[in-house]
């Protein structure tokens, strides 16, 4: 057959060629790189249901830090396992709890280094819900308060980003208040301002060392709501956020992609630890390459609009040079 208006094959027909017209790019500086800190404790711990992912001793911190920085990864995402819950939290506002010592660690070893600071109380309550409980469940306004306080401490210590992922309606304004009122008016705010009720968390209460009996779905969002899901992050935006965030990513490109539509804002998607055990459990079994499923994953991530994405993968990717 002779007569195609269209061949699309020809800018295919080598790696140059193809490589000339891809759209969708990935580096080093789309990704943040999430870390478990564990205080008192020192040994690394692996984390069975991640594998690859291990618990850092807040003692080897700062050598972690300067590893993950040599390697060229610009941006981490600080999550505390803390050894002194309460029923509020309260260790994750004290200014020389786990929290604050944490980023300061990483900016004392790295200034150049972009920490951003998750802002909830899961791994610090006893309970492990993402904060005070009441009668009816969370305490939505008393949790206010108390993620206002975290994020000044955050901050103080260095923080770049305070990252609110607590769900509460309110979440952004209040802690844009509070960081404002105590003198930090350029600390920025990352919101999970789309985050879903998911069972793709599975491995992070492992990871994270969550006490948690019972589920979230009272304040995250149900998996099924569309609407919802961009309504969300628009409240964040006019409450004053910096960048968005659409979590878990891989099985919510829709939504991705409708928010992106939606705003000038930059926006961030985070490559949850289920998605990250399903691509390592599945390569450990030979079904799948790898290397390869995890940039197809990440391009599909970046290409449905993503600017930033967490991904545990990301230091894996930096140290084996697959992406600079």
């Amino acid at each position: 057959m002779t007569d195609l208006i269209a061949r699309p094959r020809r800018l295919r027909k080598s790696p140059a060629l193809r490589a000339m017209f891809e759209e969708t790019t990935l580096t080093l500086n789309d990704l943040v790189l999430p870390i478990f800190v564990e205080e008192e404790i020192d040994d690394y711990k692996a984390i069975e249901a991640m594998p690859g992912v291990m618990r850092i001793p807040e003692k080897h911190l700062a050598r972690e830090i300067e590893r993950i920085a040599n390697a060229g990864i610009r941006s981490v995402m600080t999550f505390g396992i803390s050894h002194h819950t309460d029923a509020t939290g309260s260790d994750a506002w004290k200014e020389d709890g786990l929290v604050a010592r944490m980023s300061r660690i990483c900016k004392e070893t790295m200034p150049e280094m972009v920490v951003m600071s998750d802002t909830c109380f899961c791994e610090y309550t006893s309970h492990g819900h993402c904060g005070v409980l009441c009668d009816h469940g969370v305490d939505n306004d008393a949790t206010l308060l108390n993620l206002g306080k975290q994020a000044v401490v955050a901050a103080a210590a260095g923080a770049d980003f305070i990252a609110p992922s607590a769900a509460m309606d309110g979440q952004v304004q209040a802690i844009r208040q509070a960081l404002d009122a105590a003198g930090f008016t350029d600390t920025a705010i990352m919101s999970y301002s789309t985050k879903f009720a998911s069972s793709f968390y599975g491995p992070f209460r492992e990871a994270a060392g969550t006490a948690l009996k019972g589920d979230r779905k009272t304040y995250q969002m149900n998996p099924l709501n569309r609407r919802e899901a961009i309504r969300e992050s628009l409240l964040d935006e006019a409450q004053g956020a910096d960048a968005l965030m659409v979590k878990p990513a891989g099985a919510y490109l829709d939504i991705l992609r409708d928010i992106r539509e939606r705003t000038s804002l930059p926006l961030g998607a985070y490559q949850v630890s289920g998605e990250y055990a399903m691509i390592k459990f599945a390569a450990m079994a030979g079904a799948i390459d790898e290397e390869k499923v995890i940039l197809e994953s990440l391009g599909a991530i970046k290409r449905a609009g993503a600017d930033l994405i967490f991904s545990y993968f990301a230091l894996d990717l930096a140290e084996k040079k697959i992406l600079r």
